[in-house]
């Protein structure tokens, strides 16, 4: 039975990985979660300089998921490279690390720092606000994405993977320019923009007024944009939204994803990610499927 994926060269000895920001460096896991299993550990986001996120409270529970408004609070990449890397370098696992910025010398700065560290792919998170343009995420406009996936391109030294924001009107549209700009890998979705408001209070209940929705209450709307993403370019996808069990990582690989992340579901559930793996390797055994590339892209 072969569980083995490659994305933009690199193979993987399954297809789950961790979603950024809900796994941190794999360090809080370790005790919990044997991290040779993972098929790749996925990073928090990381920037040039050390970042303090928003003010609190930046956590709230919704039905069938979470709003966070966190801010991609990170030390820097600095503190990624001296204490993070080395300790994933002791298991045996592919390092994926999720890059933000709020300019694209930011994204630039960070991605030449990780040049010659020992480090698989790159995740750029274009979701962030491009300060330069009053604020506008990067991923929302395509012409945006294309450019900045271009100059991203022209530095980076690893393969590198655009994550994709859901707020946006037609996500072919950006997955295209990502594409066009010289990605080698897309990843979708990131969280949908909501809103919970504290009716005693009478007030926003995170300090940010808005937060990224995740978690179940999501994969319907995940699961469709990377079957439309998927059938849109022909590079891979990582899908992720939602995926708290085999069953919801089998439908995002049957929809055309090569590989799938886990997010969410690591809060509640720190062992979600083996049971992800264990629960499709025992449906690939009781299917009698051989290669897990006969499951990938199979509903048309």
């Amino acid at each position: 039975m072969n569980t083995r994926v490659s994305i933009a060269g690199v193979e993987f000895k399954n297809p789950v990985t961790t979603a950024s920001g809900t796994f941190g460096s794999g360090m809080e896991y370790a005790e919990l979660v044997d991290l040779n299993r993972l098929g790749a550990v996925t990073t928090k986001g990381v920037a040039i300089v050390p970042w303090p996120g928003n003010p609190t409270p930046r956590v709230a529970e919704t039905h069938g998921g979470m709003l966070n408004a966190i801010g991609l609070q990170n030390p820097g990449v600095d503190v990624l490279l001296e204490r993070d890397i080395p300790f994933l370098k002791h298991y045996d696992t592919r390092i994926i690390v999720n890059v933000c910025g709020k300019t694209a010398e930011d994204y630039v700065a960070v991605v030449e720092k990780l040049a010659d560290a020992p480090v698989d792919l790159l995740e750029i998170n274009i979701s962030c606000p491009n300060v330069r343009e009053g604020g506008i995420a990067f991923g929302q406009d395509p012409r945006m994405v294309e450019s900045i996936t271009r100059e991203i391109k022209q530095h980076a030294k690893q393969p590198v993977i655009m994550k994709l924001s859901p707020n946006v009107t037609d996500i072919t549209k950006t997955a295209k320019a990502a594409e066009a700009g010289g990605a080698d890998a897309l990843s979708l979705i990131n969280t949908l923009t909501g809103m919970k408001i504290d009716i005693n209070r009478r007030t926003f209940l995170l300090a940010n007024k808005t937060g990224g929705m995740s978690g179940p209450a999501v994969k319907p709307v995940a699961l469709r944009m990377v079957y439309q993403t998927a059938n849109a370019v022909s590079i891979p996808v990582i899908g992720m939204g939602g995926i708290a069990t085999a069953e919801d990582a089998l439908e995002f690989l049957m929809a055309g994803a090569s590989m799938v992340a886990v997010g969410t579901a690591n809060f509640y559930n720190p062992r979600a990610t083996l049971d992800v793996i264990e629960g499709i390797e025992k449906y690939m055994e009781s299917s009698r499927v051989e290669d897990i590339k006969e499951l990938i892209g199979c509903v048309k």
